[in-house]
């Protein structure tokens, strides 16, 4: 009982913290994280448990709890008062950013509201060995559908893909006031451009990729491109894609070139599954008859 009213003595500043708090989208541990760093300003006695904390400030604040059920765990999350949606997908776990179709849709890169938003984490960092490369092994690779994540999650109708991505240490992630949905973290121009060609399945296929390339053709830093692709560090050629992409959309030959001056020792694929191809002799890359 004394917790319940030390809540309510405290319940004005418990109010005001939440209310002037950038961040309005919150797991238990962060929860937890604030109690613990002001319960003895709020006069909170240590009986005061976070499931308690959390008891209390669903039934006496504008604190709400949504549940998101993917396939492989069911998440919950506790929003203050109410979160726009891409600021709430992005909260779903640690350090997320948008990615993909949705960072398409951020810049303005594409003419089509996406269905599905698309938010990765990263793995932790670990020792990769790096695989020696064969051609028969991308002939492999390229000749079945591309994988996609199944770790899907539907709320108020909008598909969220929630993608684990390999450890970047976030690079080419951006910050974004948007005008609607709050404060974003967003892959950049550049990186975005990078991974809609690595996994065109997640960014409405290859035809609207290409169409990414064109609109980013007078924004795209293709230096900055070109040395974010060096550091990311791809087992397969991506920057044969990206040179083919890049030359469909008439960028300047004195750009192609830097993508032109790296290794060529294999023959790619602009993507996965392909029917009936062409060549390009150009970016030793197999891409759809008539594309």
């Amino acid at each position: 009982m004394a917790g319940i009213t030390r809540f309510s003595i405290a319940k004005k500043d418990i109010i005001t913290f939440l209310e002037n708090n950038p961040l309005k989208v919150f797991s238990s541990h962060d929860i937890a994280t604030i109690l613990d760093k002001h319960r003895n300003e709020w006069r909170l006695t240590q009986s005061m448990t976070t499931e308690k904390f959390i008891d209390e400030l669903l039934s006496k604040t504008k604190l709400q709890a949504l549940t998101f059920p993917f396939l492989k765990t069911t998440l919950k999350r506790y929003v203050y008062g109410s979160a726009p949606l891409y600021e709430l997908v992005q909260g779903l776990k640690p350090k997320a950013y948008l990615s993909h179709y949705t960072a398409l849709y951020l810049h303005q890169l594409t003419e089509q509201i996406p269905k599905t938003i698309y938010v990765t984490f990263e793995q932790s960092p670990k020792e990769i060995e790096k695989t020696v490369l064969k051609q028969k092994d991308i002939e492999t690779a390229f000749s079945k559908p591309q994988r996609s994540s199944n770790n899907l999650a539907v709320y108020e109708g909008v598909t969220i893909s929630l993608l684990n991505g390999k450890c970047t240490h976030n690079e080419g992630i951006m910050t974004m006031e948007h005008q609607k949905e709050g404060t974003l973290h967003v892959t950049n121009i550049e990186r975005t451009l990078i991974d809609i060609a690595v996994r065109p399945a997640y960014s409405g296929g290859i035809g609207e990729v290409l169409k990414a390339y064109e609109n980013a053709r007078e924004n795209v830093s293709v230096n900055k491109l070109n040395a974010m692709l060096g550091r990311l560090d791809f087992t397969y050629p991506y920057h044969q894609a990206i040179g083919f992409y890049m030359e469909k959309a008439g960028y300047r030959d004195s750009l192609l070139n830097l993508l032109k001056k790296r290794e060529f020792q294999y023959d790619f694929y602009l993507t996965y599954a392909m029917q009936e191809t062409e060549y390009s002799e150009t970016w030793q890359l197999y891409y759809p008859k008539g594309f």
